[in-house]
This record gives structure tokens, sequence and C-alpha cells, in this order.
């Protein structure tokens, strides 16, 4: 126990170290070398995925590229770094990324011991389960004595141990290093049951052989805010890949989209409307981006509702419904303060 409070302490100050020094002017570093690097998943179908050419898409793949759209006027001006669960943090800590986007959760702990900053979530998701529809089962509860397969090193397999002892259930855990090791042991009856974020299952399942053989559970055991993460220290950059996220929400809201930003920046007289994608005034100077920051953003990227539904919904293999993710005005609870 002593030895294990020891490395985390110096684990907290070496991350201080960092966040005080190397992250201080993470734009300048971006602008100079010409590009941002992007932390991924290694392959979450829908969040952050790579195909056969090595083009990357994604949910938090666009969380990279509106930043890019912000800075460069470009959002292809995005290099990306694949890390496992384990190795994310320290690739953010030392200065090996610019950015951590890989379906990571904000936690307490996670936000105020690694020297990190959570910016605001691009995802609102809980953990649940995933079984063969043969096993029989029904509901979580039903659970007792399986075998569960999980990946090392994130939130999940905390939530996973948490469960089965409130509910004082038995299981078996099986923890791998990677997800699509966790996938490919339950794939092979390696575990009973596959746990993860539920958009995570929904992604994992649209690899298996066929996907309408298997069921997640209705039960949802966690919170889990996913989004972008940058080392503390560092404001503006935190600013910038916050409000390039708030951008995206608020253009949705207002019913700009990829298609129609360019028309309604010539033709709008509607003040606010006019203030985001820069027609008056220059928002963008406190960040230290030019006026057509946001306008770039919408142009290049999209805003919330065309990332959402190009990467994870109705209409792809993940096929996820809006439900919290959705606007607030919608029954969601995407709400992002005003560009004024």
């Amino acid at each position: 126990m002593k030895s294990n409070v020891g490395k985390i302490l110096t684990t907290a100050a070496v991350a201080a170290t960092i966040s005080t020094g190397a992250a201080a002017a993470t734009l300048d570093d971006v602008k100079a070398k010409g590009f941002i690097q992007c932390g991924v998943s290694q392959g979450v179908p829908g969040f952050s995925n790579a195909d056969d050419s090595g083009n990357w898409t994604g949910i938090d793949v666009d969380a990279c590229r509106a930043t890019a759209a912000a800075i460069f006027g470009d959002a292809q001006k995005v290099k990306f770094t694949p890390l496992s669960a384990k190795e994310r943090f320290t690739a953010l800590q030392s200065g090996e990324i610019d950015i951590l986007s890989r379906n990571t959760t904000w936690t307490y702990t996670r936000d105020t011991s690694l020297g990190l900053d959570f910016t605001t979530p691009n995802f609102y998701d809980g953990q649940g389960f995933m079984v063969r529809k043969d096993l029989g089962v029904e509901t979580a509860m039903d659970l007792d004595g399986a075998t569960v397969c999980t990946e090392q090193g994130t939130t999940t397999e905390l939530n996973m141990a948490d469960f089965f002892r409130k509910h004082q259930l038995s299981y078996v855990p099986v923890i791998v290093q990677k997800a699509d090791e966790a996938l490919a042991a339950y794939a092979s009856g390696r575990c009973d049951v596959f746990t993860t974020d539920k958009s995570g299952l929904a992604a994992h399942r649209s690899k298996l052989a066929d996907p309408a053989a298997h069921i997640i559970l209705p039960e949802t055991i966690s919170k889990e805010p996913l989004g972008p993460v940058v080392r503390h220290g560092d404001n503006q950059w935190k600013d910038i890949v916050t409000w390039a996220l708030f951008v995206q929400i608020n253009a949705e809201e207002m019913g700009i989209n990829s298609q129609n930003v360019a028309k309604i920046k010539a033709e709008s007289t509607d003040p606010g409307i006019r203030r985001l994608l820069g027609a008056e005034g220059n928002m963008g100077e406190s960040l230290g981006l030019g006026a057509d920051w946001a306008y770039n953003i919408i142009a290049k990227v999209g805003n919330y509702g065309e990332v959402f539904d190009r990467n994870v919904g109705p209409n792809t293999p993940v096929n996820l419904p809006r439900g919290v993710n959705n606007l607030w005005t919608e029954g969601g609870v995407l709400y992002a303060p005003p560009v004024r």
C-alpha cells in the first residue's frame, strides 16, 4: 500500500511540473509545427477509427479537426496517435500529443491529480453489458457467475467491480490491454460478457461476424461524460478546444450547418449569428484566432448534429439515437454558452 501511494504522489508531482511548464504555449507550438497532434483510440468505429488507407473518422476525430479548422482554417491539419487506455494520459502529460480525444471519461480523480484538464463533453454515455442472445440473459441482474471481458486502465474496470459488489453478484474478470483484445476474447467465447460504454458496445458489435446475434442489456450502470482532454496550465489552449465544440452546438441550435453557413453569413441580420460567423467584430481575437475561426469550424467540420449523424447516427453501422446527446431545446443535455 505504501509503495502505491508513493507512486501516485510521484505521478501527480511529475504531472504538475509538466503542466506548469510544457503546457504554457500550446497554440504557439501548434502553429509553429503546422498541425495538431491528436491522441485517439486504437479503433472504435464512430469515435476514432482508421480505414485501410489510414484515414481517420469519428466524433473524437472531428473534435480535433474542429480545433484545427479554428486555428488554420483547414480541418485536415491534424496527425493522429493511436493510444491504449493505459498509455493515453502519459502521452498527453509528456507533450507527445496536444489533445487527447479518445472516448475518455471525465472523473474527479483524473481532473484533479493527473495535471490534466477536461474541456467539455462531446458525448454523454454510460456503461453497459453485451451478451450473446443465445445466452438467454435479459438483465444485468442475471450475470451472477459470469466471465466478463474489459480493457485495462479504464473507468469500465472500476465500475464493473462496483456493480457486482453492490448487487452481491460473483463474476470472473478478464482484463486485457486493448479494446480489440477484449472484443476478440468475447467473440472467441473466452468470456460471457463484454462491458464498456454503451456507445463502445454498439461500435464494437458492428465489428462482429453476426452483430444481430448479440444484445446490449438495458441497464446503464454509470455516468460517462466523454470529451477531449488537455494539459493543465494552458488556459488559452483549453478555451480553444472547449469553444470549438460550443460553436458546433450553438450552430446547430441556430440552424446553421456546413451547407448553409456561407449563405447565412452573407445574408443574416441576426446580431448573434453575425458575431458567431465573424460578419461583425472579431470574437476570435481573445483566443489568439482570426475573426473567421467559428465560421471555419462549421464550414469545414459541421455543426454537432452533422458530426453525430455521419459518425454514429441511425444511418451508420453504430446506429445510436441522439438521446441525451440532443440539444437542450430537443430534450437533451447539450447546452452551450453564447458567443457574445
